[in-house]
């Protein structure tokens, strides 16, 4: 795997980091007040050997800059930094695996990437509108902090743990850090453009989307309903449902990397 790179993308610096793999390409999304290194394990094993693994860091994350406009921190902007991504690197043909707020992304940007083969989403309930929101997420205090500009450790903690199993016993270290080192702003003018309905009917795209769309969800999720996602109509949805995964939370490619590249692998192998 090579060390950080960067693309300029919409007048942004984009951080990414990319496997050695010569297969498929794909491209990784990860959520609200994360980086691309949730996607490590996935990068640096047999699937990043396998395909051509690329993972950003959205702007204000990780090691990407701030953004330049509060409006890029949205999902439009934030849908706009990805197909920018992909054209730059060349990934028109690649899988897209967005995770929570990534998978929002993901669906934002999907009318723009007609080429992507399919998309894979988890942690991400589809929404019409910013009302949908209590129906679609389970009520955790946690998600609060996703929302809030000025976090202490305390805070990033409890939102750690929620992402992940109950009583996981996975070190929290590295969300703790990301989550405290996430420009407070992105999570600020994200909310401010959710509660205007700046984003698309992610239903709508979902029920007309004419790629596979695998929808993955952790049986001890502690942040999204599963009732709600299978009240969703999607024609495309690969295997014909929500694909649980068991003894996972919010966060299956940290909880459990092998069986996550595992059934990335066989979404990907039925594409061809």
């Amino acid at each position: 795997m090579s060390g950080h790179d960067v693309v300029r993308v919409a007048e942004q610096d984009i951080a990414y980091v990319a496997s050695g793999g010569a297969g498929r390409s794909v491209v990784f999304v990860h959520g609200n007040s994360a980086s691309s290194r949730t996607w490590d394990a996935l990068l640096t094993g047999a699937f990043g050997e396998r395909f051509r693994c690329l993972a950003l860091d959205l702007p204000g994350h990780g090691r990407s800059s701030v953004a330049a406009r509060d409006d890029v921190y949205s999902l439009p902007g934030y849908a706009a930094i990805l197909t920018g991504f992909i054209k730059e690197l060349g990934a028109d043909d690649a899988v897209i695996v967005g995770w929570s707020l990534g998978g929002h992304i993901a669906l934002e940007a999907a009318p723009n990437l007609p080429e992507t083969p399919g998309f894979v989403v988890f942690g991400t309930p589809p929404v019409a509108s910013a009302e949908q929101l209590g129906q679609a997420f389970l009520p955790n205090p946690a998600l609060n902090v996703t929302f809030t500009a000025e976090i202490d450790t305390e805070s990033a903690l409890s939102f750690a743990k929620s992402q992940l199993a109950p009583g996981s016993s996975l070190p929290l270290d590295e969300l703790v850090t990301d989550i405290l080192a996430t420009d407070g702003t992105a999570r600020a003018a994200l909310l401010a453009s959710i509660g205007a309905g700046n984003f698309a009917d992610e239903i709508d795209i979902v029920a007309h989307l004419p790629q596979p769309i695998a929808v993955l969800h952790g049986e001890a999720e502690q942040l999204v309903s599963l009732d709600y996602l299978r009240t969703l109509t999607i024609p495309t949805l690969w295997r014909h449902a929500v694909q649980v995964l068991p003894a996972v939370g919010h966060s299956p490619q940290l909880e459990a990397p092998q069986e996550f590249a595992e059934i990335l692998t066989e979404f990907i192998t039925d594409l061809d």
